[in-house]
C-alpha cells in the first residue's frame, strides 16, 4: 500500500503479463490509527478483538467472511 500527497506525480508500468491495480482515495480519517498484522484499527482494544475474531474462523458469523471455497488455506495469526 501507498499513500501519496496532493501533486505526487506518479507511473505505473505492468509487466508482460499485464496487471491488476485498485486505487481508493477520500479524505485522511482522523484520529490515530493502529496495525498489527493484517489489522487496521482505531483503538488497540479493536484489533485485540479482531485478533479473536480470526482465531475463532467464524467465517461469515462476525468481522471476517472468506469466499466459501476459498476456506481450506486459513492463514493463522502470527506469534
Amino acid at each position: 500500500m501507498m499513500v501519496f500527497r496532493p501533486g505526487d506525480r506518479i507511473t505505473v508500468v505492468a509487466g508482460e503479463r499485464g496487471a491488476e491495480l485498485m486505487i481508493s482515495g477520500g479524505a485522511t480519517l482522523s484520529g490515530p490509527r493502529y496495525i498489527w498484522w493484517n489489522f487496521v484499527a482505531s483503538s488497540e482494544e479493536r484489533i485485540e478483538r479482531a485478533k479473536a475474531q480470526w482465531r475463532a474462523q467464524n467465517w461469515g458469523q462476525g468481522l471476517f467472511d472468506l469466499p466459501v471455497n476459498d476456506r481450506d488455506e486459513f492463514i493463522p495469526l502470527p506469534d
